[in-house]
């Protein structure tokens, strides 16, 4: 990634309220949702991001209705098979970040082959968390330590970071959340130490460019500080 290039991470938040408001059902709520992803993913180069992860499905999303999970899991196969040709022609890769292995299978085959044919893009990264949650990384991140047998004594964070989904990323610059929910919901919680956050109160469905450059500007003109005296929000910065 461009050193000038940021890291955007987005939880998307607010289908479901998004369906409510417009007399739709929740399904309805999270076709939208996924319509919009698919433009932010497009427009996010263009605005000097370098690496977006989006929040897409968390360990704690399991317990909604199974007749809404399905429609998501549908959702994300069908995005999956439609967009991969536009992922390549824009030189996109594609990462999962969470516990893979618990999708159902049919899902996973489809991401392994976006993974795969997006393996050798070299323009911006995207990252989507699916089956995702904060502490279950940091959970998964320890045994990976264990198992590879690291001395108490040779731990240090740096080495942490290098068991995470996340390994070999830069830290999020910049995390937005819809809806204008307050809270980080688990997300990236050892990656977003130092992140600025940006909420809106746009719902997921009704993001659009836009809303992405207010966010990316509101940052531009933050001091970020890192615990010592106070500097410029460069793009890029850790």
């Amino acid at each position: 990634m461009e050193k000038s290039a940021l890291h955007v991470g987005i939880i998307m938040d607010g289908n479901g309220r998004w369906a409510i408001r417009s007399g739709q059902s929740r399904s309805r709520g999270h076709r939208e949702g996924a319509r919009v992803v698919r433009r932010i993913v497009e427009a996010a180069p263009g605005v000097g991001i370098g690496v977006l992860t989006l929040y897409a499905f968390s360990i704690e999303n399991w317990k909604r209705p199974a007749t809404e999970v399905g429609t998501l899991m549908r959702l994300l196969k069908r995005y999956l098979r439609s967009e991969l040709n536009t992922l390549l022609q824009n030189d996109i890769q594609f990462r999962v970040i969470g516990r893979m292995e618990e999708l159902p299978p049919d899902i996973q085959d489809e991401l392994n082959v976006a993974i795969e044919r997006t393996s050798t893009s070299r323009g911006m990264l995207f990252n989507i968390a699916l089956n995702y949650g904060g502490r279950a990384e940091i959970v998964d991140a320890a045994r990976r330590a264990i198992e590879a047998g690291i001395r108490p004594e040779d731990l240090d964070e740096q080495r942490f970071a290098s068991f995470l989904y996340t390994a070999g990323q830069p830290d999020p610059d910049l995390l937005i959340r819809t809806s204008g929910e307050m809270r980080v919901s688990n997300y990236l919680l050892w990656q977003i130490a130092y992140s600025e956050i940006y909420v809106t109160d746009t719902l997921w469905p009704d993001f659009r460019r836009r809303h992405l450059i207010e966010a990316v500007l509101a940052y531009q003109k933050r001091e970020r500080r890192y615990g010592g005296i106070s500097a410029p929000a460069v793009i890029g910065a850790q």
